[in-house]
């Protein structure tokens, strides 16, 4: 008689993996054949599960919560499920999906009905994940149209910045000295710098056009 194994995926170290495990023990599986990876699926580089497909032997029972913890798209999923119950000769069980128990419907029209269950479930999670990314695309693209910045908030300048700026601009200092005296990397001094010298190249010109108006008014 196999063993009874169990796979959880979380997509980060953030997320909660209680429900799946919860899941899993309902199904007296013991924690010490429970293999779990915290990571992004989109390269499919998940450690534990390749000691767990490594471990799997012919007659073991693997519990997954859904189809999607397989793999990140539908041919990786058939592909992964091929790998299980035709290679390595296990069974599986998707908890959400009772219609999906290898062991259950051993002869022709059972397995025909679980096959034809996988390939549509799996489509319809491929296409979920696909319509999510075009969701946060369009949240996105929405966000920054309305002047929403993403990332890291610039760094301010160090008090020192112009002083060692001029003596640059002076050849008093090398840019990797300048660099260093502001304690960035050469190409960061140097983006700075550009930056702040069209800033004041377009105030200037700002007051300059102010001051003609004025002459005129």
């Amino acid at each position: 008689m196999g063993l009874d194994y169990g796979y959880i995926r979380v997509s980060g170290a953030d997320q909660n993996e209680d429900r799946q495990l919860i899941a899993l023990h309902g199904r007296s599986v013991p924690d010490r054949r429970i293999y779990m990876d915290k990571q992004s699926g989109k390269d499919f580089e998940r450690p534990q599960y390749k000691r767990l497909v490594k471990k799997l032997k012919p007659g073991d029972l693997l519990y997954i919560m859904s189809i999607d913890r397989l793999g990140r798209n539908y041919r990786e999923i058939q592909e992964q499920w091929r790998i299980l119950t035709k290679e390595k000769g296990v069974d599986i069980c998707v908890l959400d999906m009772p219609l999906l128990d290898t062991r259950q419907g051993k002869d022709l029209m059972g397995t025909f009905i679980a096959d034809l269950v996988l390939q549509i479930l799996s489509f319809v999670a491929e296409s979920e994940r696909t319509n999510i990314r075009r969701r946060q695309a369009e949240g996105i693209a929405a966000a920054k149209a309305r002047g929403v910045k993403f990332g890291r908030p610039s760094r301010p300048l160090p008090d020192n910045f112009d002083a060692v700026h001029r003596a640059w601009r002076d050849k008093r200092l090398t840019l990797r000295q300048a660099a260093r005296a502001c304690d960035m990397p050469p190409g960061t001094f140097y983006a700075k710098a550009v930056k702040v010298e069209k800033t004041a190249s377009a105030e200037q010109l700002c007051r300059w056009n102010g001051k003609r108006d004025r002459e005129r008014g």
